[in-house]
């Protein structure tokens, strides 16, 4: 027991005489007395694991040299990570899990939030960037996008998520910009306080229509859907009536928000006034009685009273 004592504190003097970036050459053997090991000394108090003529093969734990802490483990080949393996934080938080060749992640795997360990990204990898099919996740957990990569971002077909699961872009992307298809934002509070729900379409990066839907903030019913340009009314578009959603309340062309020109309805589906808006005033038109008949016109936002009605 004595010498035993003994025979370790020597070897341990031995270590420390030997500098640092030195390499010392042991000579261990398994059962079948075939393994030769060469080492370098900083190898010996932060790796354990598999050894054949020096390098690193097979399964290998690799440890933080100023807290022991784990940092990695995994499979290698040849001195290279290769094949499954794990990279851990300097809290020994798992920060990433997946494939390697020759020390770099390719094949697919899991990254991890350095801080909080959720999940950011699932998919693919090649030389060590995202190259495939992929998800990412906010740092609350929730699925942002599922989409195809290409040195690290987004390039080919896609589909990004908001925080309740909604599709807000599904088409292509170019270049990690939405290039081809349609993206949709949720808007509430907006001008008229309504909800708004405006579809977005792109053709080659460029944003070449918008076009909305706005839902009454208590009951949800459908009051207005047509074109919209800096999320403003511009274009066609048609109003409802907010008792059920479905009767016509007015159609026509919008100007800034505003009424410019079309027909307005009566509850039950007959014309109210056709004509043309100035700032959502009758400007130029005509107007109409429930059961159709003409009783007043418009010229330059004066009326005009029908006295007779053919």
């Amino acid at each position: 027991m004595l010498n035993n004592i003994k025979s370790s504190f020597i070897l341990k003097k031995i270590f420390l005489f030997i500098f640092y970036d030195r390499k010392v050459k042991l000579v261990v053997y398994n059962k079948k007395m075939q393994n030769i090991l060469g080492l370098d000394i900083r190898d010996l108090m932060r790796v354990s694991g598999s050894y054949i003529i020096g390098e690193r093969n097979g399964y290998i734990k690799e440890y933080n040299s100023s807290n022991d802490k784990l940092i990695f483990e995994g499979e290698y080949l040849n001195g290279k990570r290769n094949g499954k393996g794990k990279e851990y934080n300097d809290k020994g938080k798992i920060i990433f899990e997946g494939e390697y060749l020759n020390n770099k992640k390719s094949g697919y795997g899991k990254k991890y939030n350095y801080f909080n360990n959720k999940l950011i990204y699932e998919g693919e990898y090649l030389n060590g960037r995202r190259n495939g099919k992929g998800k990412e996740y906010s740092e609350f957990g929730y699925l942002l996008y599922e989409a195809e990569y290409l040195n690290n971002i987004k390039n080919g077909k896609g589909k990004e998520y908001n925080h309740e699961g909604k599709i807000i872009f599904e088409g292509e992307y170019l270049n990690d910009k939405n290039w081809n298809g349609n993206e949709t934002i949720y808007m509430s509070n907006n001008y008229n306080f309504n909800d708004l729900i405006l579809e977005i379409k792109y053709l080659n990066g460029f944003q070449i229509s918008f076009y909305g839907k706005e839902y009454t903030r208590k009951t949800d019913i459908l009051v207005y859907e047509g074109e919209y340009h800096n999320f403003e009314r511009n274009g066609k578009g048609k109003e409802y009536y907010e008792d059920n959603g479905h009767n016509l309340k007015f159609e026509g062309e919008y100007v800034h928000n505003h009424r410019n020109r079309g027909k307005r309805y009566y509850n039950n589906g007959n014309i109210k006034y056709e004509g043309e808006y100035l700032f959502d005033k009758k400007w130029n038109g005509k107007g109409y009685d429930e059961k159709g008949n003409l009783i007043y016109e418009i010229r330059n936002g004066k009326k005009n009273k029908i006295k007779e009605i053919n």
